[in-house]
């Protein structure tokens, strides 16, 4: 049992040592919970850079699910970026974080719409918390880039 409480309390610090932090707020004096604010660069398209504000709970097991995000052009976007992602409907989870010891995670997909050119990162919980599936979503337009596809004109 002792060994278990080490190994949480580890897990605990590693989770609040995040290198991604750019902002924390504390939600007042008689609260251990804090707005944190993360950062992150999708890893195929450094073009595009996230911010994701998410409550955490410092003396808690587990985190609350509720979180919103932020996307936008931070930098060149290019069509071989833009090949090299996964173009399915599910997309592709580009950030996780753990939100408790219990298998709770916040993760960020992103998924690419094709008819309209656009980039979107959905930011969700993986754990349903009183009957809903927290979520977040954010677009990144590729108009403006060179990564932007005009579309074939239709024929009649």
């Amino acid at each position: 049992m002792k060994k278990l409480i080490i190994a949480l309390t580890g897990v605990l610090l590693l989770t609040a040592c995040d290198r991604n932090e750019v902002g924390d707020v504390s939600l007042g004096l008689f609260t251990t919970k804090d707005i944190k604010i993360d950062m992150f660069t999708d890893p195929l398209i450094p073009g595009v850079t996230c911010h994701v504000a998410s409550i955490e709970a410092d003396l808690s097991l587990a985190d609350p699910s509720d979180s919103s995000i932020a996307c936008r052009q931070t930098g060149e976007i290019t069509a071989a970026m833009i090949a090299a992602i996964d173009k399915t409907k599910s997309g592709d989870v580009v950030f996780k974080k753990s939100k408790s010891v219990l298998f709770k995670n916040m993760k960020i997909r992103r998924i690419f719409d094709a008819q309209n050119q656009t980039l979107m990162y959905l930011a969700y919980s993986t754990k349903e918390t009183s009957g809903s599936f927290k979520h977040s979503l954010s677009t990144v337009p590729l108009w403006g880039t060179d990564a932007y596809q005009t579309a074939p004109a239709p024929t009649n």
